[in-house]
C-alpha cells in the first residue's frame, strides 16, 4: 500500500533491471520471438494517448487534446466571495475540498464524459463528447446565478511547445501538430489574454465547430452516451458491481508525460500531488480489472509497473516522478495477474515484454527475504539523499519493512522482532509465503508458455520447496496456519485474512480448508459478521481502532481470499464472500457514487476514516469484481493454461 503523499524530489534515472542468478536456471536464454518486435508496447501507448479526454490528473474538469497536450481547463468563480475552485477531484470532499463531484458516465477512451459538481452556491453538469479532434462541452447550471461564473483557460501542458490565442469568443491553439479552434456560445462574455469568462445563468457551450447549436449537441452526447457499456446489458447477473468498477477506473485514467504513457492511479487525489504514482498490488489488481473490457489499459498498467522494477531487481513499493522505493517492495501478485489477463487474449508477446522483470523480482524475494526457510517482510539500506528519510532511522526501517507487506499499520507487526542487522521482520509470514508460492506456480506456466523449460522447471521446484516449508506454519490446535516469532518459535495468535492465503497456494489440504472456514470464517468473533473480512479479527485488542489496516475491511484481502476459495469445494463460503462483498460496495456506490479504499467493518461505512480512505480508490471495485468473476464473466483461473486455448 501506499506509504506517503509527498512527492519526492530527485531526478528520475533510467533503471536497468539487474537479475539474480540464484536458482537453477538462467533468464539469460533467447525468448522465442513468436513475431515479438519489441515495439508493441510502443505502438500500444500510441493507440491509448491521442484525443480529447480528461488526461491531466489534476481536475476532471479540465480536458486535454493528445498528442498536442492542448487543454482547457473549466474553472468556477464563486460571485459572492470573489473565490475561484480551480481544479476539481471526486471525493476530495475527504481530504478538506470543498467541491463535491458526483461522477456520471463516461468512456475510456473520452469519448464521452459526465458529471455533477457542486461548490458553494454553484451547481452544473458537464458533459463532453470527443472523435479525433473534435470536441463539444456542454456545461449546464442548475441554479444559474448572473454573478457566478465558468471561467476557460487555455493552456499548454506538460510543457509542450505551442501558442494560444484568444479572439473574443474564440480560442486557438498552434500546436507543433496542427492548429485547433475552440468556440465558446455564452452571453456577456469577457476575453482577456488568458482566459474567457462566461456568467453561469445559461447553458455554455465549448467547440471545435461553431455551427452547432445546442441542440445539435444535446443530440451528439446522448447518442455518444447510448455507446457507453451499460452492466445491465453487458453483465445483468452484477449490473452494478461492473458500473462501479467501470467508473472508478475510467474517471482515474490520465497520462503520465514523462513517460509517455496512458495509466490508472489508485485515485487522482493520490496522483495530483506529484502528477502521477503507482503503487505496487494496487496497480496490477487495476490491470486484472481492466482486463475484463479493456485490454489495451490492462496491458498498459501491468507493464508500467512492472518496468518501474529497481536496480535490485524487485517492482517497487511505488515509483512517482523523481522518486521510486528503492529499500522495498510489495505483495507478490503481478505473475498471478498476468497470468490471468494473458488467459483471456493469449497474446503472447504481453509475457515477453515483462517475463524478464517478473522473474527478476521472483528471484530477489527468495534471495533476500528468506531465513531458515520461512519467508519475511524487510526493507534494503538505500540512500534516499535526505537524512530525514523514515528509513534513516531503525523506527523507520521497521516502519518500512511492514510496508512492504502492503497493510501498513497491521497489528500482526505490533509484537515482532525487527532485525536491525539485516533490515528484517522476524516473523515467517503466512500471507507472503503463501502469495509467493502463488507467484512461482504462475510464473512456471508463464515460463512453459514461452519455451523456456529451464526456468519453468526451477520455479516449479521452488514453489514446491516453499510449499512443504508452509505446511510446517499449520497449528492443528487452531485449525488455522500461523505467523511464527522466529525469535521465540512460537505461533503468533493475531489473526487476519492473509492467513486464508494458502488457499491460494493450494497448500492445505480440503479437510484443512474446512476448519479454517468453519472454525474462523464464520466464527462471529473474527471474520464473520454482516460485514466481511475486517483486516484483524474482530476479538483482537487492535480491531476496534478503526483506522487503516487496524480493522477496518480491505477489498484485496477479499479478493485474495476468494481466489483460494476457488480451489476447494467451498461454495457456502465462496457465495457468501461474494454476496457480502458486493453488498459493502453497492452501499456507498448507490448512495453516494463513492468506490472507498477500506470500509468500517461494522456500519460498512468508507467516509468514517476521513482522509484514511481514499473516497474514489480503484481497488475497492474488487469487492465487485468477485462477483463478476465468480458469475463466469471472467475466465477461471483454476484451469491450466495448457486446457485454455
Amino acid at each position: 500500500m501506499k506509504t506517503s503523499k509527498k512527492s519526492f524530489k530527485f531526478l528520475i534515472c533510467l533503471l536497468i533491471p539487474f537479475f539474480f542468478s540464484c536458482g537453477s536456471g538462467s533468464n539469460k536464454k533467447a525468448i522465442p520471438t513468436d513475431n515479438y518486435q519489441g515495439n508493441e508496447a510502443a505502438a500500444l501507448q500510441k493507440r491509448l494517448t491521442k484525443s480529447w479526454n480528461t488526461w491531466y490528473t489534476g481536475s476532471v474538469t479540465a480536458h486535454v487534446l493528445l498528442p498536442e497536450g492542448f487543454a482547457v481547463k473549466l474553472m468556477f468563480k464563486d460571485g459572492h466571495s470573489g473565490d475561484t475552485l480551480k481544479e476539481a477531484l471526486i471525493g476530495r470532499e475527504n481530504f478538506a475540498s470543498r467541491e463535491h463531484v458526483i461522477p456520471g458516465l463516461r468512456s475510456f477512451d473520452g469519448s464521452y464524459t459526465d458529471l455533477e459538481m457542486e461548490w458553494r452556491n454553484i451547481h452544473v453538469r458537464i458533459q463532453s463528447t470527443a472523435s479525433n479532434r473534435d470536441l463539444d462541452l456542454l456545461i449546464s447550471p442548475f441554479n444559474g446565478a448572473r454573478n457566478d461564473s465558468l471561467i476557460i483557460v487555455p493552456k499548454m501542458l506538460w510543457d509542450i511547445k505551442g501558442n494560444i490565442l484568444l479572439d473574443r469568443n474564440k480560442i486557438t491553439g498552434e500546436t507543433s501538430i496542427n492548429n485547433i479552434q475552440l468556440y465558446v456560445n455564452g452571453d456577456n462574455l469577457v476575453t482577456t489574454r488568458d482566459n474567457i469568462k462566461v456568467p453561469l445563468d445559461k447553458v455554455i457551450i465549448i467547440s471545435t465547430d461553431k455551427s452547432k447549436s445546442q441542440g445539435d449537441i444535446e443530440k451528439i452526447l446522448e447518442q455518444a452516451r447510448a455507446k457507453i457499456p451499460d452492466g445491465k446489458t453487458l453483465f445483468p447477473k452484477t449490473p452494478e458491481s461492473y458500473n462501479a468498477m467501470h467508473s472508478v477506473l475510467a474517471w482515474n485514467t490520465i497520462y503520465d508525460a514523462i513517460n509517455n504513457r496512458a495509466i490508472n492511479p489508485v485515485s487522482r487525489n493520490w496522483a495530483a500531488p506529484s502528477g502521477w504514482v503507482l503503487f505496487d498490488w494496487d496497480t496490477y489488481f487495476a490491470s486484472y480489472m481492466l482486463s475484463l473490457d479493456n485490454k489495451d489499459l490492462a496491458y498498459s498498467n501491468a507493464i508500467a509497473i512492472t518496468k518501474e522494477i529497481t536496480k535490485r531487481g524487485f517492482i517497487p513499493n511505488n515509483s512517482q516522478p523523481g522518486h521510486k522505493s528503492e529499500d522495498r517492495s510489495e505483495p507478490q501478485v503481478g505473475a498471478l495477474i498476468v497470468r490471468e489477463i494473458y488467459r483471456k487474449y493469449h497474446e503472447k508477446w504481453f509475457l515477453q515484454e515483462v517475463f524478464d522483470e517478473l522473474l527478476s523480482w521472483n528471484r530477489w524475494r527468495a534471495a533476500n527475504r528468506d531465513i531458515d526457510g520461512y519467508l519475511v517482510y524487510g526493507t534494503d539500506p538505500y540512500d534516499y539523499g535526505n537524512s530525514k528519510s523514515r528509513s534513516a532511522t531503525e523506527s523507520g526501517k521497521m516502519k518500512a519493512a511492514k510496508w512492504e507487506s502492503g497493510m501498513d499499520n497491521s497489528p500482526m507487526w505490533d509484537d515482532a522482532v525487527f532485525d536491525s542487522t539485516n533490515h528484517r521482520m522476524l516473523l515467517a509470514d503466512v500471507g507472503l509465503m503463501s502469495l509467493y508460492i502463488s507467484d512461482c506456480q504462475s510464473l512456471s506456466e508463464i515460463a512453459g508458455e514461452l519455451g523456456k523449460t529451464e526456468i519453468e522447471k526451477e520455479l516449479s521446484e521452488r514453489a514446491e520447496k516453499y510449499s512443504d516449508k508452509l505446511k510446517t506454519l499449520w497449528d492443528d490446535k487452531s485449525g488455522l496456519y500461523l505467523n511464527k516469532d522466529l525469535v521465540t518459535g512460537k505461533f503468533s495468535h493475531r489473526l487476519s485474512p492473509t492467513l486464508f492465503y494458502p488457499l491460494l497456494a493450494k497448500v492445505p489440504t480440503q479437510k484443512q480448508a474446512a476448519r479454517m472456514i468453519n472454525e474462523h470464517f464464520y466464527n462471529p468473533k473474527e471474520f464473520w459478521g454482516t460485514y466481511i473480512m475486517p483486516s484483524i479479527a474482530r476479538n483482537d485488542t487492535a480491531y476496534k481502532d478503526n483506522h487503516y489496516w487496524r480493522g477496518r475491511i480491505w477489498a484485496p484481502l477479499n479478493f485474495l481470499v476468494y481466489l483460494g476459495f476457488r480451489n476447494y469445494d467451498l461454495p457456502r463460503a465462496q457465495k457468501d464472500l461474494v454476496e457480502k462483498s458486493e453488498n459493502l460496495l453497492l452501499k456507498s456506490w448507490t448512495n453516494e457514487r463513492h468506490v472507498y479504499e477500506n470500509y468500517n467493518a461494522e456500519t460498512g461505512q468508507g467516509d468514517d476514516a476521513q482522509s484514511w480512505s481514499d473516497a474514489f480508490y480503484h481497488w475497492g471495485a474488487l469487492l465487485g469484481f468477485i462477483g463478476i468473476m465468480n458469475e463466469g464473466y471472467v475466465p477461471s483461473p483454476q484451469i491450466p493454461l495448457m486446457n485454455t486455448k
